[in-house]
Parts: structure tokens; sequence; C-alpha cells
């Protein structure tokens, strides 16, 4: 017996090893060539207290996502992590992004019968194969081909649990039940969708690309077609040239391992060329990388870590918990860089009350090495964004945005992520724009509550900062 059990130990744990570490699917954690870009956009979604105390939700990115839609003839491809109407207990307080979403995308098809359309999406939309997602049920019935990630083929980030849902629940599938509460709003949904949720893995990425005549534009943001998220504070970079070729090519990847349709729509000869470090530095224009998953770290770390005395970082993040990124802001402050951090205090999820993990154990971290904290000012609603801005010391900067949460799960090839970096002269307008939406949040421009003071949320508890260690640790997470 002794025997059997410790061969049942052995097999178990080289299958969470295995499950945990295991290649990744071709075509992911990609770094793309620098490009030039000359038509960059910056967007943002902003909610706050104006100076009469009264509540204003301003939104630009899913307006100019819609008009990206209807100006296709050829091709469309979204691949949006959250797209469903959950809202949780947030009342009328929502806007319905999730069917504006899918009634521009349908009615571009009917307007244009040859447009290809691809949606990728999580299953979580259809809690994993326990909830028929109306959404998608549309989307198909107009002629739309939708592909829910195939998450098991990614790492494992929870793999103390995983490899018991692998063996023991995932070969019996899912299917609609009214065994328990629907996790996220209204309804009921089976016991095996809750299994699967526990896996805490996700393809996290949000984007559009759509044709422009023979060419391609792009969107890169933070923000979700998502009912319970239409509130959010979030950035995001619109964009054309080889750049948006680079970020198709990432996601015919998940459509690949997926068992998703290919791409039909091809590529014409390219009009720009990727240009050598050596020349992306030039004054006269700005350069763009795509860059997914663990890439978004690297990048992230360079740009810290290649920061010098006297120049400026400044990071607005919905999560912030991973270790190296930690560190690296904390060791750049003692070179000399100044460093500005502006956080979600972690309080709201859809009407849900959280316990401020992990950014109040990080805040009071970063405090404590001299770094300046601020909180987003939210109500209900989270500052969803996550991005990072430096400046050096000659006027030029680097922008880095997307859909990737500064954390383990979203850094280490865990989840699907796609991020950009957008470098150039502190004078182009995008990143012009960026360091201003930036100081407006910190300084609270005009009157107008974006932020508060660090001890609005200050949390020095060593149970958060255990606590916010161990889940970054071990996955066994949200964040």
């Amino acid at each position: 017996m002794k025997k059997i059990l410790a061969l049942i130990f052995f097999v178990l744990v080289s299958i969470g090893v295995y499950q945990a570490y295991k290649p990744l699917p071709k075509g992911l954690d990609f770094t793309g060539p620098v490009r030039i870009v000359n038509d960059a956009q910056f967007l943002f979604d902003s909610t706050y207290i104006n100076a009469n105390g009264d509540r204003v939700i301003e939104q630009q990115i899913f307006d100019e996502i819609l008009a990206i839609i209807g100006n296709a003839r050829k091709f469309v491809l979204v691949d949006m992590f959250l797209f469903n109407g959950f809202h949780g207990s947030m009342g009328d307080s929502y806007r319905a992004l999730s069917d504006e979403f899918t009634e521009a995308l349908i009615a571009q098809k009917q307007r244009f019968p040859e447009l290809e359309v691809q949606v990728i999406s999580d299953p979580l939309n259809n809690i994993y194969g326990g909830w028929p997602s109306p959404h998608f049920t549309a989307l198909e019935a107009a002629g739309i081909s939708v592909t829910l990630t195939n998450l098991p083929r990614l790492r494992d980030s929870n793999p103390l649990y995983s490899v018991w849902w692998r063996l023991f629940i995932k070969p019996f599938g899912n299917s609609e039940a009214n065994t328990l509460p629907n996790p996220f709003d209204e309804g009921r949904v089976s016991l095996r969708s809750y299994l699967a949720l526990l896996n805490f893995k996700a393809n996290h990425r949000k984007l559009v690309i759509a044709d422009n005549g023979n060419e391609l534009t792009a969107l890169v943001t933070s923000a979700n077609p998502h009912d319970g998220s239409s509130a959010h504070s979030n950035v995001a970079l619109r964009f054309g040239g080889e750049a948006a070729w680079d970020l198709l090519e990432t996601e015919a990847a998940v459509l690949a391992f997926s068992n998703g349709p290919a791409i039909a729509f091809t590529k014409p000869e390219p009009e720009l060329e990727a240009v050598a470090d050596t020349d992306a530095g030039s004054d006269s224009e700005l350069t763009l990388q795509i860059l997914s998953e663990r890439a978004v770290e690297r990048a992230l770390l360079s740009v810290i870590n290649e920061a010098q005395a006297g120049e400026k970082i400044d990071m607005a993040a919905f999560y912030l918990s991973d270790r190296q990124v930690i560190r690296a802001l904390r060791h750049s402050v003692s070179r000399g860089v100044e460093v500005r951090v502006l956080l979600d205090p972690n309080k709201d999820a859809f009407g849900r009350e959280k316990n401020g993990v992990p950014n109040r154990p990080v805040a009071h971290e970063l405090m404590s090495a001299g770094i300046p904290v601020r909180w987003c000012a939210t109500i209900g609603e989270q500052c969803h964004s996550k991005w990072v801005f430096h400046r050096d010391a000659e006027g030029r900067a680097t922008m880095l945005l997307g859909s990737t949460n500064f954390t383990r799960r979203n850094f280490h090839n865990l989840n699907l992520e796609t991020s950009v970096v957008l470098s150039g002269p502190i004078s182009a307008e995008p990143l012009a724009q960026g360091e201003q939406w930036f100081e407006n949040q910190w300084h609270n421009v005009d009157g107008i509550e974006f932020s508060l003071d660090y001890a609005a949320y200050a949390d020095d508890s060593l149970w958060l900062r255990v606590l916010y260690r161990t889940m970054e640790a071990t996955g066994v997470s949200t964040f």
C-alpha cells in the first residue's frame, strides 16, 4: 500500500510540475520588432467626482472601437477577456457595452456579408460551458466565428489544485445545470463551472484589429466589453502600420492552439519595415512594439532598470504585486530616479467589497522605500489601467500600456496578455497626452477628485502582507 501511495504521489507531483512549466503553445511570449508608427492615438476612460460633487463618466475607448468596426469592410478580429452582461449588484449604473459591441459586429457583418469577423474570448464568459452566452449565440447565428480559448493548453498558475482538476474533473466536461448560484450574476450553474474557475487562468487580452483598406488599424486596451466594468477607468492606444500586423500574428497563434479558423485576410507587401535599435531613437519618429505574456515583464523591467538619476517613472496600476517589479522600483529610487505610483485601492469588485490585497500592502512597502503613492478615488468602479511612463533627461519618453496587470500571473506566461510600448519625443501627441492624463489624475486638476492621499487607505497590517505574499507565490489568488 505504501508503494502504491508513493507512486500516486509521484505521478501527481510529476503532472503538476509539468503543467506548471510545460512548453508554451507556439507564438506566445512574443516580442515584436520595433516599428515606426505615424498614427498612434492615446485614449482613456475616466470616472471621477467633479467640483460640484457630481459623479462624471467620460469614455473614449469603446466609442473608438465601435468606429473602427464601423469602418471595416474586409476583416475584423476582436480578442476580449470579459465579454458579457454580468454586472453583479451594481444596480443600473452601467453601460450595456456587451450589447453595443455585439450589435456593432453583427450590423457590420450584415452590411458587408463578405466581411471576415473573428471573435476570440475567454470561456469564463459562458462560465466554462455551464451557462449559454446570449452574445456568442447571437454572433454565431449571424455567421461570425467565435473561438473560446483553449485554456488547458496554458501553464497552470494554481498547480496544487489544477493537477486534481485535470485528472478527475476535466475528463467529464461541463454542461448547463442549476446546482449553484452563478458566481458573477443572476442564474445558476453547475458545480463543474466552479471547479473550472478555481484554475485561476485566463485569456486576459483586450484588443481589436480591423482593415483600413488593404492595411490594418488596431487598438490595445485595458478595457473590456463588460457591463459591470463599463464605469472603470482605462487607457488604450490606437495605431496602424506594421505593428498592427505583428499584433495579428499573435492572435493567429491563439486561434491555432484553440482550434479556431485560420485568418483569411492576407497581408499586402509591407510599406513600413522594422527599424534597427539605432534607428529607433530618431527624434523625428515614434516607434511601437507589440509584447505578449512574459515579454511585457521583460520590457517593463528594462524601462525601470535603465532609468537614470533625475529621470522620471510614473505608474498607474489596477494590481501591482510582482516582486521583481517592486524591487526594481525600489532600486531605481536609490539611484535617484523620481517615481510616482497611482494605485486602485482594491476595495470594489462589481458591488462586492474587497480586502485591499495586493495593493495596500504593496503601497506600504513602496512608501517605506520613499516612493510616493496615491489612490484612485473610486466609487464602486475600478481604476483599471496598467500603464507606465518613463521620461528621460533628453526629452524622450516611453509609455507602456495594455491588458497586463503587474502581477506574477499576468507576467509569467500563465495568462494570455497583450501590451504595447510606444517611444519617441515627449512632444509627440500620444506621449504628451499620456503624460498629461497622469498629471491630471495625480494633481486633481480643476478641482476634480481623481485621486486621494496615501493616508486614505494606508494599511500596514502584517496579516495583509503575509496574505499577499502567500497568494502571489502560490497562485491561489484572483490577481
